[in-house]
């Protein structure tokens, strides 16, 4: 089975997140790749593709950094997978299925385009504030003091 996220869109959820957990700061290109342990240069590349598309603005200089555009509740996961480029998988080959094989086959590639379709619904719904609040929850779960969270 193939994971749903591939690693770019992974890394650049974990930098929206950093940036939606400080909203309307700016962050440095090296402050958020150390705290992914990725490379500046390839984490960089991700927020371009996410700048052209919206979700971030950039500005230079020393205070400059990167932002978040619009407030995590309206930035939903599918927006992100879409500004890299990725996609469920292509339609071609999923409509090229349901014409090929047998019945069972053919309730094969139904059941796909429901879990596809369910799955499409999911990431139109949830948003950059929604797993921010998973992460804290998380966070606090796994911290010394016991899994308390507070605001």
């Amino acid at each position: 089975m193939s994971p749903l996220l591939g690693r770019q869109a992974i890394h650049a959820i974990k930098a929206l997140l950093e940036l939606a957990g400080d909203p309307g700061g700016w962050r440095s290109v090296n402050d958020l790749a150390a705290a992914q342990d990725l490379p500046a240069p390839m984490l960089e590349q991700l927020l371009l593709q996410l700048r052209r598309a919206g979700l971030l603005e950039a500005r230079r200089g020393r205070l400059g950094g990167y932002r978040l555009t619009r407030p995590a509740g309206a930035t939903p996961l599918a927006d992100v997978l879409a500004a890299l480029g990725q996609g469920l998988g292509s339609e071609a080959a999923e409509a090229g299925r349901e014409l090929v094989g047998g019945a069972a086959d053919r309730v094969a590639a139904l059941l796909e385009q429901r879990l596809r379709a369910a799955l499409e619904r999911e990431l139109a719904r949830c948003t950059l504030a929604e797993l921010l609040y998973d992460l804290r929850s998380v966070s606090a779960e796994l911290s010394d003091e016991g899994g308390l969270l507070l605001g």
